[in-house]
């Protein structure tokens, strides 16, 4: 399959919006990216997911198309011509966050669709959605993680560590829905709170110590970006990162390499590796970890699809390991192909 035009451009479909909470952040991703990408070598199109879960093309990706918005086609999903829509290019690149985009339904439609995608595949993009799960995984490979208790529906509040705690949707990213619960009436708010976007929730531990993230690239022999320290100043919550520390103006400070011991830079950027290789991610991932204050190193999350924007962490991080943005569009999109190339070759 290939549709490069007759200059032998590669056909991008940017895939941007999402029916989640994070369908706005997954609309800044996507204009980054639309911007960014070499109209020498590429042809993007920028594909919408409303809010309501329809599909419309808005055609070429230039930068007028992005100001005017002009819409093409109207697309409900799940119906035939949606895989066929995107068998029209050569490569997706995902720019989804959060459920039906980051959580493996819309990798299951473009495996169907068999087009080459940017970023995790099915089951690795479901796991590391699935925070619950994702510990368990890790757990059982070895890697340390932020312990943590889960409520399922129609389980009763409980807390086993003390207080504060964080309490957080199981399948859900941004810190939406995530509280720091400092007292047990604070505790069966939270939970509330959280219930009303998942039906199993996460009760963890409180870790003192720093936050710090890391990019991981690549598909069968993944790399480590230098780390980066979170310093939060959200306007909510000035004591953790939560949505307005991450995407407000001002919200955080972000240390690149972090201030740390080199050797536990070093037992970041291992860590971060074998949680994407253990997960069999591939493409791209942030790890979120945290350093307790003697000197332990926790995985806390992965997160398969990013904020993208060229300001985001994952991005500025790679860029401070010598890859700047527009290069490391180059790289995922290489990898995708690459992948794709490669499964094709497998018998079914």
């Amino acid at each position: 399959m290939s549709s490069r035009n007759g200059r032998g451009r590669i056909r991008v479909a940017v895939l941007r919006g999402g029916r989640s909470s994070e369908h706005e952040v997954s609309l800044a991703s996507a204009e980054s990216v639309l911007r960014a990408l070499d109209r020498e070598r590429y042809d993007p199109v920028a594909v919408e997911i409303g809010r309501d879960g329809r599909w419309r093309e808005l055609g070429s990706a230039g930068p007028e198309a992005l100001e005017t918005g002009l819409e093409r086609e109207r697309l409900p999903v799940p119906v035939a011509s949606a895989p066929a829509a995107l068998g029209a290019v050569d490569v997706v690149l995902p720019v989804l966050h959060g459920p039906f985009g980051e959580d493996g339904t819309v990798q299951g439609l473009l495996e169907l669709a068999d087009v080459p995608y940017v970023g995790a595949g099915v089951a690795a993009s479901a796991l590391c959605m699935d925070k619950d799960l994702l510990k368990a995984v890790l757990r059982d490979r070895g890697i340390s993680v932020t312990r943590n208790i889960t409520l399922r529906d129609g389980d009763p509040v409980r807390n086993e560590f003390g207080y504060p705690v964080f309490v957080k949707p199981a399948r859900l990213g941004s810190s939406v829905g995530i509280t720091k619960a400092r007292s047990e009436e604070e505790l069966v708010a939270a939970v509330a709170l959280a219930r009303r976007h998942d039906d199993k929730v996460l009760v963890e531990e409180f870790v003192a110590g720093i936050e710090v993230e890391c990019g991981v690239l690549g598909n069968r022999r993944p790399e480590a970006s230098l780390p980066g320290q979170i310093v939060a100043h959200g306007s909510g919550a000035p004591d953790w990162y939560d949505y307005a520390a991450k995407y407000e103006e001002g919200g955080m400070d972000l240390i690149v390499p972090p201030r740390l011991p080199e050797a536990t830079i070093e037992r970041i950027q291992g860590l971060s590796v074998d949680s994407f290789v253990a997960t069999e991610c591939e493409g791209m991932a942030r790890v979120d970890l945290f350093v307790r204050e003697d000197g332990e190193v926790l995985v806390n999350e992965l997160n398969t699809i990013p904020g993208f924007t060229s300001t985001s962490v994952y991005a500025k991080l790679f860029e401070a390991s010598g890859l700047p943005y527009a290069e490391l569009l180059d790289r995922l999109i290489e990898l995708a192909l690459e992948r794709h190339g490669r499964r094709s070759k497998l018998v079914y």
